[in-house]
């Protein structure tokens, strides 16, 4: 991107457009914004001569909601960045999918954030809007997006056996015993996993709760499906006996 990024907005309720022109007006001399609109056909008809680097997307729009309108431009050649009201499944569903979102009201701290990475990022790509919009129709997740140099890897969430902490980073490992190492802190991904299959056993494991093999209660120790035996700590075996019934 050259150093000022072309922005359009793009959200069905004026205030929150005039919310962000005031925001970005103030705080991002950076961002040129070259359009605002409510109207998504509006904004159909506009895009492609306005040439973005970057779409602040409103995903609950009447008629045409965001991932139709993103549907519609692929292949999508600017970043995007969807607004949403506060919804834990939607923020789950941009995490797993690695990409970038604010929630309602969003504030400069969370606009100056997003601002940042995308400086730094690649565009959507076409598998990942797909993904995402899968994820919503069913209501439910069952891929991670994993970024690397050349994109976006997607891997299925039951074939992750178990997750082990590496400093600041965390290495999957996988059912064929592949190792993954990506960018995120354990933290990181517990947020994203939890609610699913998977339970934070140890500060150093999350696992995957279909893929255990044998549970040694008096050792406190898990033998999973690779043969890799984990640790357990002791407030997490209480929950694993409370709540999965493994006496």
């Amino acid at each position: 991107m050259n150093n000022t990024i072309r922005t359009i907005i793009l959200d069905d309720e004026p205030d929150s457009v005039q919310l962000m022109r005031l925001n970005i007006g103030r705080h991002f001399p950076q961002l040129e914004i070259v359009g605002a609109f409510t109207s998504p056909q509006k904004a159909l008809q506009e895009i492609a001569s306005l040439q973005p680097d970057l779409l602040f997307l409103d995903i609950e729009m009447p008629v045409i909601n965001g991932f139709d309108l993103l549907e519609q431009l692929i292949p999508v050649e600017f970043s995007v960045v969807f607004v949403t009201a506060y919804n834990d499944f939607a923020i789950k569903a941009f995490r797993f999918n690695a990409l970038d979102y604010l929630v309602k009201p969003a504030t400069i701290e969370d606009l100056r954030e997003v601002v940042e990475k995308v400086e730094k990022r690649q565009h959507i790509q076409s598998d990942q809007l797909q993904v995402l919009q899968q994820q919503f129709r069913k209501g439910a997740i069952t891929k991670i997006a994993i970024p690397s140099q050349t994109g976006v890897t997607f891997i299925d969430l039951k074939d992750i056996v178990f997750v082990e902490a590496r400093s600041n980073y965390s290495e999957l490992v996988l059912v064929d015993k592949r190792k993954i190492l990506i960018s995120k802190t354990l933290k990181d991904i517990q947020f994203v996993l939890e609610q699913q299959q998977f339970l934070r056993i140890h500060r150093q494991y999350i696992i995957n709760l279909n893929e255990v093999k044998h549970f040694n209660r008096n050792e406190s120790l898990l033998t999973m499906t690779t043969n890799d035996v984990l640790p357990v700590s002791r407030l997490q075996k209480d929950k694993l006996i409370e709540q999965y019934g493994w006496l």
